[in-house]
């Protein structure tokens, strides 16, 4: 057993961030085309853009901020966090290279520090993603979602600290289950004061498993697509990277973890915490499969998570995760308009900036309400009416009552993915016809479409005219295909990276202008090389069992295991678990509580000893020479099991075909 043994190397969207944060060298990046020009421009006559409700909103409250938002990491050359290279966004007009109505909400998003909300309601915002809800309780402090990092988070609660009086923090509380409402938590408590008792963590039902669950069993994959939604490695500016919709970009600091002490398992269950009452409102299956909203009836504050915010949001996320339910979502915000509007005199979220006014906050969420209902109905209409997802997702438009509203407008998810995202739900990746039912590979199709439209010199030229008119989605549709059929021919790649680049330009998502400018970065300049980057030690030690098999099991190399038959049992002696591991018919499966007597060998050890291997802080030979782990039985089959397992590339191509390994 000599090969070092990694059985899950697996990323996650925020651990990426800090290998992501390395710049790319400045993009080539050209300047807008009259078509972009006019199209942006037309913009200006169609929305309501004397409507500065929501700049009022942003500002109200202010208290104090860090200059530019800065929090320093270990590398002074590369903070955390940072607004300053976003000072760009002070110019009052949108550049014809940026959609006007994305500036409108970059700028937003841009503004950052510590606010107060009502009385004893403060946020922290435009320090992170997200956003730091404090409540002021009877003895200390009610956090609600410590940001992405620890860093960021303790930032947060030194410039609150610094501006009111000094308490302890006594509760923390996680709206849901993505990191950039967890990640910080040991920036602002000490794992030993929960222990302890000294501090409560509340959470959703459900949330440690979806917590540690989304980004592990296709993470790599999730990982590298990441880089095209939140542009980390664009250039910011205003031929660049200007915004995510949602918030600026995802922190660069360190992620953790503290298991919740108690979990909201029935929604409407009110508690008190530290004086407080809160009336917690479970919506499983929204923006996030575990998440609740709050309401503090004494405060007469709603929190309303993630699941209204002043965007649209996605059905489907770009990065690549499951499809959320839009009719579910719907429900969820009609049943908390029933249960609180009316009692609310302000609505807050964990991202963006609060509404007050129990009209306005009422109107805000039945937009909210109406929009994910919308989007679910129609394309359910359309699908039976025999549309297909394309055809869908160009025939859906919102009505004006709804688009009119800066509040749903698509700045991080869009009504043509959405679309899509309700077809994939219901109906699944084929439209029913058998002509679509099995294409030919990426490459194979690429390279017979170019040959029928008479080789790569005749697309090109065809190409150059449409570009000239400003047909950029159909010339980056058809050199994808001279790309693909030819990698190496640098004009096909510089004419799309033109097209790509101005479509980015046009895109009121935050997420589609980061798609398409970083697709024109790479087919100019290449892929980054980065390292793998591995799940955050919290997340690992909180990884179940069953879920490192399963993932053990998506990169078992089903060529080199045809015909291999191994039996492992598992023991840990500190947790009483155990588990068969059993490789047969290139599948890998496990059973709990169960140990087979003619297994090949059995494994025994603690978590702890296999969190390191895990962790790569040491491997599985090393730590069965040291006796932490011990293997009784033929120690061969587990280097035969070990060595069947692929590791994922964590850079590999999307807008050029896949290089053999």
């Amino acid at each position: 057993m000599q090969k070092k043994l990694h059985p899950l190397r697996c990323p996650t969207l925020a651990a990426a961030a800090a290998l992501l944060a390395t710049a790319a060298s400045a993009q080539d990046a050209r300047p807008a085309d009259p078509a972009t020009h006019s199209a942006n421009a037309a913009l200006l006559t169609t929305l309501p853009w004397s409507d500065r409700a929501d700049f009022d909103d942003a500002h109200r409250g202010f208290i104090a901020a860090l200059p530019d938002a800065a929090v320093p990491g270990s590398d002074p050359a590369r903070p955390v966090w940072s607004m300053k290279r976003y000072g760009f966004l002070a110019a009052a007009e949108a550049p014809d290279t940026v959609n006007p109505s994305l500036w409108r909400q970059a700028q937003l998003n841009a503004i950052h520090g510590l606010f107060q909300v009502s009385d004893r309601v403060y946020q922290v915002r435009g320090m992170d993603l997200s956003n730091m809800t404090i409540i002021e309780g009877a003895t200390g402090l009610i956090l609600i979602d410590p940001l992405i990092s620890t860093e960021t988070a303790h930032a947060a609660l030194d410039l609150y600290l610094a501006n009111r009086p000094k308490r302890p923090v006594v509760a923390v509380i996680y709206s849901h289950s993505h990191v950039d409402h967890f990640g910080g938590v040991k920036g602002v408590v000490d794992e030993a004061d929960v222990k302890a008792g000294k501090v409560q963590v509340i959470a959703p039902d459900g949330f440690m498993e979806h917590a540690v669950a989304e980004n592990v069993l296709a993470g790599n994959a999730m990982s590298r697509r990441a880089q095209f939604m939140y542009g980390p490695l664009l250039p910011a500016g205003p031929r660049g990277q200007v915004d995510t919709g949602l918030g600026k970009n995802v922190s660069r600091g360190t992620i953790s973890l503290i298991a919740p002490t108690d979990l909201v398992k029935k929604t409407l269950d009110t508690r008190n915490v530290d004086g407080v009452e809160i009336v917690f409102h479970l919506t499983p299956g929204t923006e996030a499969p575990s998440e609740m909203n709050m309401y503090f009836p004494a405060l007469r504050v709603l929190d309303m998570a993630e699941n209204t915010s002043h965007n649209m949001h996605n059905l489907y996320t770009l990065r690549g995760a499951e499809v959320r339910d839009g009719n579910a979502w719907s429900h969820y915000l009609s049943d908390a308009m029933e249960q609180f509007a009316a009692r609310s005199d302000v609505l807050i979220g964990q991202h963006h900036w609060p509404t007050w006014g129990t009209e306005r906050l009422t109107a805000y969420m039945a937009r909210q309400r109406d929009l994910y209902k919308f989007i679910n109905d129609q394309s359910l209409r359309l699908i039976n009416r025999g549309k297909k997802p394309d055809e869908i997702a160009a025939e859906l438009k919102l009505p004006k009552s709804l688009s009119d509203a800066w509040a749903v407008r698509g700045y991080y998810g869009t009504l043509s993915h959405n679309a899509r995202a309700v077809y994939q739900k219901y109906m699944g990746f084929y439209d029913g016809n058998p002509a679509n039912l099995e294409p030919l590979p990426p490459v194979d199709e690429a390279k017979k479409r170019v040959e029928y439209m008479g080789g790569a010199a005749a697309v090109i030229a065809r190409a150059r005219d449409d570009y000239a008119q400003g047909r950029y989605r159909w010339v980056a549709s058809v050199l994808n295909d001279v790309v693909f059929a030819d990698p190496a021919n640098q004009e096909a790649r510089r004419l799309e990276a033109d097209a790509l680049e101005q479509l980015g330009y046009q895109a009121e998502a935050g997420t589609w202008r980061n798609e398409y400018l970083y697709g024109a970065l790479e087919l100019r300049q290449g892929m980054t090389p980065l390292p793998a980057v591995s799940i955050p030690n919290d997340l690992v030690r909180a990884l179940p069992m069953e879920m490192v098999f399963d993932s053990m099991g998506t990169r078992l190399d089903a060529g080199r295991a045809d015909g291999k038959k191994i039996v492992l049992n598992w023991r840990f002696s500190d947790t009483g678990e155990s588990y068969v591991l059993n490789l047969e018919n290139c599948a890998l499966t496990h059973v709990a509580n169960r140990q087979d007597a003619h297994a090949d060998a059995t494994i025994t050890l603690v978590r702890p000893a296999w969190d390191a291997v895990l962790l790569k802080e040491t491997t599985l030979p090393q730590s069965v020479q040291l006796g932490r782990i011990t293997i009784d039985g033929d120690r061969a089959k587990v280097a035969e099991l070990f060595g069947l397992l692929d590791n994922a590339t964590p850079q590999f191509e999307i807008v050029e075909p896949l290089k053999a390994p």
